[in-house]
């Protein structure tokens, strides 16, 4: 049972740490996943149309990139990036490192999104495009393109508020992101269970923010393309 005295040290620990994590996500935890996202959603997009190709050469390789990121946990592929190269001469910053890192794991992931999506048009959609004389690369660009991104929105929504959180792995190599600068205010005050309760919340915010901005650009995406 808390002493007047614990509980008012404990409130004073959560009121001077709040800011100092909430600082954390804004500088290092929201970039890095940005970041991330962008780039790795671009590295989804071209490796899911690699995928779809007749280009055998170029599908083996995709697929062993795949076979790579999606079968090995991404704290180990942070791991060999940043603790691993420089036996190799290569030296990473944090930061850099937790950039590729994320961008090559997002987009093995993500790719299947985008191939899903594409190949959930039906054909007829190909067809129609082709037969008004329009060549491969348009029909995919103003015909299949505009709809499979409507299909891939939600999951790419998800995962991109799962990245939000996935980044607190970060704090494994170093990278002064939220849940790093938690452990460094654990270290200095001995109150892990409810700076980690803090950190959670603020984490928690952060999703349910996201999470009302991904269903209200659904919802605008959809009257858009019903116009």
């Amino acid at each position: 049972m808390f002493t007047d005295e614990s509980t008012i040290r404990i409130l004073g620990i959560l009121r001077d740490s709040f800011f100092p994590i909430l600082k954390a996500g804004i500088y290092f935890t929201i970039p890095l996943s940005i970041i991330t996202f962008i780039l790795g959603t671009v590295l989804a997009f071209l490796i899911a149309i690699i995928r779809i190709s007749t280009i055998k050469p170029l599908i083996l390789l995709a697929k062993f990139y795949l076979w790579i990121f999606r079968g090995t946990p991404l704290l180990v592929q942070l791991f060999i990036l940043f603790y691993g190269l420089p036996k190799l001469g290569v030296t990473l910053d944090p930061f850099p490192a937790a950039i590729i890192g994320f961008t090559l794991n997002v987009g093995a992931y993500s790719s299947e999104i985008f191939r899903a999506s594409i190949l959930s048009i039906p054909k007829g959609q190909w067809e129609a495009a082709y037969s008004i004389g329009m060549k491969k690369s348009q029909a995919m660009r103003r015909i299949i393109l505009p709809q499979a991104m409507r299909v891939s929105l939600p999951p790419l929504g998800n995962s991109f508020i799962s990245l939000v959180k996935d980044t607190s792995l970060a704090a494994t190599i170093t990278v002064t992101e939220m849940f790093q600068k938690s452990q460094q205010i654990v270290a200095a005050t001995y109150e892990p269970l409810w700076l980690y309760i803090e950190v959670a919340f603020i984490y928690l915010l952060f999703s349910t923010v996201l999470s009302f901005g991904q269903s209200m650009l659904e919802r605008r995406y959809n009257r858009t393309v019903a116009k």
